[in-house]
C-alpha cells in the first residue's frame, strides 16, 4: 500500500514539475521531447517503485522466503522458461528507453512504419501509440520500431511536403503534361521520377502542410492534375 501511494505521488510530482519546466522553459518542438520523454520516465519510475515494494512486501514473510530460497535452489529451469516467456516485454521495455533517449520519434509527430502512418499519440512502455488519418489507434510494439525502419515527417519541421504522383500514359506527350501540371494554382514543382513499361510516373508539389491535412490536400492537388490534363487535351488525345 505503502508503494503504491509513493508512486502515485511521485506520478503527480513529476507530471507537474515536468509540465512546469516544458511551459516555461521548452516551446516549439522541444516540448514534444520533453513531453515524450516525461510520459516514459513517469511510467518507468511507477513501475519501478511498484517492484521495490513489492520485493520489500514479500521479504517480511519468513515462509515466503524458505519458498523463495526453495524455488532458486531448484529453478534454473523455471528462470530460463520465465526469462524467455518474458523476453519479449523486456526487449519492448528497453527498446522503449532507447526510443526515449535517442528520441527518434515525439509525441506530434507524423510517422510511417511499415504500412502504417498517423500521428504519434503516446510512448509507452512496451508500445507507441499511433493514431491514423481516419481516427483509428495502431498499437506498435517498441520493438518494431527500435530495429525497423521509421519514417518520421516531422522531426524536424513541422509540416510535410504536399507531393502526389500522377501517372501518364508512355504515348502521351510529355511537354505538354508537363507544361499543364506546372499551371496549376499555387505553381507547383513537377518531377519525372519514373520511367517503367506501363506508364510515366511524375511528381507534383506544392509547398508544406500540416500533417492532419495531408490527406485532404494531397487528395484535392491529384484532381486538379487530373482535370488540368483533361483541359490541356492530354488524356483525351490518348483515349482518341
Amino acid at each position: 500500500m505503502i508503494a503504491i501511494l509513493l508512486a502515485i505521488v511521485v506520478d503527480r510530482a513529476i507530471f507537474r514539475r515536468g509540465h512546469a519546466l516544458a511551459v516555461a522553459v521548452a516551446r516549439d518542438e522541444r516540448t514534444a521531447v520533453v513531453d515524450t520523454r516525461l510520459r516514459f520516465l513517469r511510467r518507468l519510475v511507477t513501475l519501478g517503485i511498484l517492484v521495490i515494494g513489492l520485493l520489500i512486501a514479500v521479504s517480511q514473510f519468513a515462509g515466503l522466503n524458505k519458498l523463495a530460497a526453495g524455488v532458486l535452489a531448484s529453478g534454473a529451469l523455471i528462470a530460463a522458461v520465465v526469462g524467455f516467456a518474458a523476453r519479449q516485454t523486456f526487449a519492448n521495455l528497453i527498446a522503449g528507453v532507447m526510443l526515449t533517449i535517442a528520441q527518434p520519434l515525439r509525441i506530434g509527430d507524423h510517422v510511417t512504419v511499415e504500412d502504417e502512418s498517423g500521428t504519434v499519440e503516446d510512448v509507452r512502455l512496451n508500445y507507441t501509440v499511433v493514431r491514423r488519418p481516419d481516427g483509428r489507434r495502431v498499437f506498435i510494439p517498441n520493438e518494431r520500431l527500435a530495429s525497423g525502419i521509421l519514417r518520421n515527417d516531422t522531426i524536424a519541421e513541422p509540416t510535410v511536403a504536399l507531393e502526389v504522383d500522377v501517372w501518364l500514359p508512355r504515348a502521351v506527350d510529355a511537354d505538354r503534361a508537363l507544361a499543364a501540371l506546372a499551371a496549376l494554382d499555387g505553381a507547383p514543382v513537377v518531377r519525372v521520377a519514373q520511367i517503367a513499361v506501363d506508364g510515366v510516373r511524375c511528381t507534383v508539389t506544392r509547398g508544406a502542410v500540416a500533417p492532419t491535412d495531408h490527406a485532404t490536400r494531397a487528395s484535392a492537388l491529384r484532381a486538379e492534375a487530373l482535370r488540368a490534363l483533361r483541359e490541356a487535351g492530354v488524356l483525351a488525345a490518348e483515349q482518341a
